[in-house]
């Protein structure tokens, strides 16, 4: 189906080719450069890569490494999920949470993302953490909502380099990480005086406290903490030093007031 996928993508490249004769000649050389690089030597098309295989034989591996040496494991994942934490983690491909924190499948609900930020409760422009954290906490019944910071994160290097000016030379980015605006401003109130890069270790951790922050305005996850079912936790991994710091929300109601 691939090979006819691909052949039936080159046909309509000629046929646009044959319709739209002002492309010229040299768009046709560029479509016969890409049918070359497409192909193999014996002209089908290429369906393997280094990279393809790495993806294969990485599966291989956890197929006879964990999946068929713990079938009680995932006989009971099969059945469903019961994670007793949620982590939120930066799409770094240095700070993977499962593998720095040895967690094993099922253990964690996780989300990914730019700077491992929590945005604030917004039914439209965040729908899409605030399902996640909607359905961790609502359907999963999950004990702990851990944020986890970490080392040189190119996301928190670039909300303390833009200028929060209102122009952008992102399509997504900006806008995105300035959810850890409050933190920025703390750091450079607090330490404008060192250097950057201390600046961004130092807004590394502000920015999980904001995150922290920010959960505290989703009504569920109030709920939780308030009926002592939820906790909440700020975590930060220097993956330079090799180390791991864990603190918690201390969260409690005021005592009650009658006049």
């Amino acid at each position: 189906m691939a090979t006819d996928s691909y052949e039936e993508a080159i046909a309509a490249l000629q046929k646009l080719l044959s319709e739209k004769g002002e492309l010229g000649p040299v768009a046709a050389a560029k479509i016969d450069a890409i049918t070359a690089d497409l192909k193999t030597v014996d002209g089908t098309a290429a369906i393997s890569s280094e990279s393809v295989e790495r993806l294969k034989t990485g599966f291989i591996t956890f197929k006879r490494e964990k999946y068929e040496k713990n079938p009680a494991l995932y006989g009971e994942l099969a059945k469903g999920q019961s994670p007793t934490y949620m982590v939120f983690a930066c799409s770094d491909s240095r700070v993977c949470p499962s593998h720095v924190l040895d967690l094993q499948p099922g253990e964690a609900f996780v989300v990914r993302n730019v700077a491992n930020l929590v945005p604030p409760y917004d039914k439209t422009k965040y729908a899409g953490v605030g399902s996640a954290i909607e359905y961790a906490v609502l359907h999963l019944k999950v004990k702990e909502i851990v944020v986890i910071g970490h080392s040189a994160c190119g996301g928190i290097k670039g909300v303390m380099s833009f200028a929060c000016d209102g122009s952008s030379g992102t399509d997504f980015i900006e806008d995105w990480v300035k959810i850890a605006l409050p933190a920025k401003n703390k750091v450079l109130a607090e330490n404008g005086a060192v250097p950057f890069g201390d600046q961004c270790t130092v807004c590394e951790k502000e920015a999980v406290n904001v995150s922290l922050g920010n959960l505290l305005s989703y009504p569920f996850v109030r709920d939780g903490l308030v009926k002592g079912t939820l906790a909440l936790k700020g975590g930060y991994y220097d993956f330079v030093k090799g180390s791991f710091e864990l603190w918690g929300l201390e969260f409690s109601l005021s005592p009650s007031l009658s006049v």
